[in-house]
């Protein structure tokens, strides 16, 4: 009877094993995929440098029209 004790504990660390490394899988792939970074586009990149006041108004304008499709 002993042996039947014993065969169901181990069972259940087996189970409890199985269910962490599942979580720890889904956890991993989850944060995997946020810490992909965006890439800036030129566009974004030249309204970020006049924000900072890097470039003048004149200089962003001839940038952003070189940038931008003609529309």
């Amino acid at each position: 009877m002993h042996y039947y004790r014993y065969y169901f504990d181990i069972h259940i660390i087996w189970w409890f094993l199985w269910i962490i490394f599942i979580i720890c899988l889904f956890a991993v792939s989850y944060n995997l995929s946020f810490r992909k970074t965006k890439k800036d586009s030129p566009l974004d990149i030249l309204k970020k440098r006049f924000s900072e006041g890097e470039i003048s108004k004149e200089a962003y304008e001839e940038a952003k029209k070189i940038l931008t499709p003609d529309k």
